[in-house]
């Protein structure tokens, strides 16, 4: 057990990126993360926090069924999800096959209001602020999940 933890906490010091995630949200793309933190304060922060903490009671539904908007920081779930699903959701909103068939959310498509490379921005600017800790057990579910 050990020695999984230690190969854990080795690749999320590494310089590669985690199984799982695309180069083009890369974190440490300081140019990158910049231009997504703008088009995040600009975009998502009314719903999601400044500091990407999302909305009170985020995990309970609202009265008319849907969810306030989840946190993006370590306390969400946005980590536990590879890239291209992010992508998706960003893009495309919350419609199957990430959500069920006709489940109404509040979180709209920005496929025809940002263009792909800023949707990837936003991506690399939310990893970015995530703690070693999370990279490091995203590491290890993805990594598990390519090897079933």
């Amino acid at each position: 057990m050990r020695w999984l933890a230690l190969v854990a906490a080795l690749g999320a010091c590494s310089e590669a990126p985690s199984p799982g995630d695309d180069p083009r949200a890369e974190a440490r793309d300081s140019t990158k993360v910049a231009l997504g933190g703008t088009i995040y304060a600009q975009q998502c922060a009314a719903c999601h926090g400044a500091n990407l903490e999302g909305q009170p009671n985020w995990k309970e539904s609202l009265p008319n069924g849907r969810r306030p908007a989840p946190p993006h920081d370590d306390s969400g779930h946005t980590w536990h999800h590879a890239d291209h699903v992010l992508f998706a959701i960003v893009k495309n909103g919350l419609v199957p096959p990430y959500a069920p068939p006709g489940y109404q959310s509040d979180m709209p498509a920005f496929g025809g209001k940002l263009s792909d490379d800023e949707m990837w921005a936003v991506l690399a600017f939310i990893k970015s602020h995530w703690s070693r800790e999370v990279l490091s057990y995203r590491a290890e579910m993805t990594s598990n999940a390519a090897g079933k």
